[in-house]
């Protein structure tokens, strides 16, 4: 472990699932790299792994939805970040509803955004996608699911 890990060890942020749209295909992945990134004009930041099914979708869409998640729904947590979109079709198993331009937007989660693609930045083996919020929802309140809840999900796709 070099030193750098250790203060990214230290880190326990918010999880959420970030659902793509895009060519009639529908894809989604548990996602620990987001974040709001702007207050005015207000921006939201997520972080997908080029590794991932849901980073080939996102590539071709024009809009995203992130979905904040409560340990209670940890259930959703399970399904996108352990099972690979490659494998298995995580939409025929979750409610879910078209929402503003055509994204997947899941109806049981704490909160959702659905927002635009403004810009995309490579950021090693994650790429950043900067969202234009365009519509928001609240679901079930609570405290959300934080990393050390989701730890012991194996991940559905290898990081590499």
């Amino acid at each position: 472990m070099t030193d750098v890990d250790d203060f990214f060890h230290r880190l326990d942020p918010d999880m959420c699932v970030v659902t793509a749209t895009a060519g009639g295909e529908r894809a989604g992945c548990l996602v620990g790299f987001s974040s709001q990134c702007s207050l005015r004009p207000p921006r939201f930041a997520v972080w997908l792994s080029k590794a991932n099914r849901t980073y080939r979708v996102a590539r071709a869409a024009h809009c995203l939805a992130v979905h904040l998640l409560t340990p209670d729904q940890r259930d959703l947590a399970v399904l996108f970040g352990g099972e690979t979109g490659d494998e298995v079709d995580k939409f025929a198993r979750v409610d879910w509803r078209e929402g503003p331009g055509g994204a997947a937007v899941l109806t049981g989660a704490a909160a959702w955004l659905v927002g635009d693609i403004l810009h995309r930045t490579d950021g090693g083996d994650h790429v950043g996608f900067v969202l234009d919020p365009l519509r928001w929802g609240q679901g079930p309140g609570g405290p959300l699911l934080r990393l050390s809840g989701a730890l012991p999900i194996a991940p559905g796709h290898p990081v590499d």
